[in-house]
């Protein structure tokens, strides 16, 4: 089955295109994470055959065998369900396997994964899973108009292939102003809860200032950089006042470098 664009209207009135992922790049995802999660689960059993087949000083308490069977086992249970929960999550929707394939799982409103949607999606694989084989989620995958399995259409969220950002063969004036300056994105540190809170129109936002900026006077240009500081960088739990212009400046420029990666694409 084709894959298919999907324009999504996010709760700013943007629309965000994006590319569904198929069945072939899902399955290709899933199968090296279930293979990064046997390495991990056969590593496991043969350090628990070791134990229990060698002499061990502590082993030898009443008791004691059972519950390191008892803590591998439910080790092994929170990895295994765990695994696909956190990754998402924290990573932006993506797991090793989706990573290397360049897919992600993002909400339908286009906004990142919350917890609680990672976690009815993944929790909802068993079912999924039924009656083997993942029998069910490949037919639903397959078939559904965007590609969507069980655990998709409870957590309303949808896999969607990595945005490529922009290349250009020359610097923009920006670029240049920003290379000439020497700032990178790592003069800057942002909370991630910060980043998250971040909305398509405060890109917009950042994105116009950056590049209107080299084409205004100095007092225009102090002026624009004094009004977008103010309301901007508060959202990110960074101070304005007591801050000289060049500092807000090169503030937002760093930040420009920062979320440019995440909100500039091209399709």
């Amino acid at each position: 089955m084709n894959e298919e664009r999907i324009g999504i209207k996010t709760p700013e009135f943007v629309t965000l295109q994006f590319q569904l992922a198929g069945l072939g790049s899902r399955s290709a995802a899933f199968i090296i994470d279930q293979l990064i999660l046997m390495v991990f689960n056969i590593s496991v059993l043969i350090v628990l055959a070791f134990l229990f087949t060698r002499d061990i000083g502590f082993l030898s308490f009443t008791g004691m065998e059972s519950l390191i069977l008892g803590l591998a086992i439910l080790g092994l249970f929170i990895v295994n369900t765990g695994y696909f929960v956190i990754m998402e999550y924290f990573s932006g929707g993506k797991t090793i396997g989706k990573k290397i394939i360049g897919i992600r799982a993002i909400q339908e409103n286009g906004h990142s994964l919350t917890l609680l949607s990672s976690f009815i999606r993944n929790l909802l694989r068993i079912i999924d899973s039924l009656p083997g084989g993942y029998f069910l989620g490949i037919v639903l995958i397959f078939f559904h108009s965007k590609h969507k399995r069980i655990g998709d259409l409870v957590a309303g969220t949808i896999v969607v292939h990595e945005r490529q950002t922009k290349r250009q063969n020359k610097r923009t004036p920006i670029e240049k102003e920003i290379a000439m300056k020497q700032l990178t994105k790592e003069d800057l540190v942002i909370e991630e809860w910060a980043l998250r809170s971040i909305v398509q129109q405060d890109w917009k936002l950042l994105e116009t200032y950056s590049n209107r900026l080299t084409q205004l006077s100095e007092n225009e240009r102090n002026g624009l950089t004094e009004k977008v500081a103010n309301l901007l960088l508060p959202k990110f739990g960074l101070e304005v006042s007591g801050k000289s212009n060049l500092e807000l400046e090169n503030t937002l420029l760093v930040l420009y470098l920062i979320l440019r990666e995440e909100w500039s694409y091209e399709l």
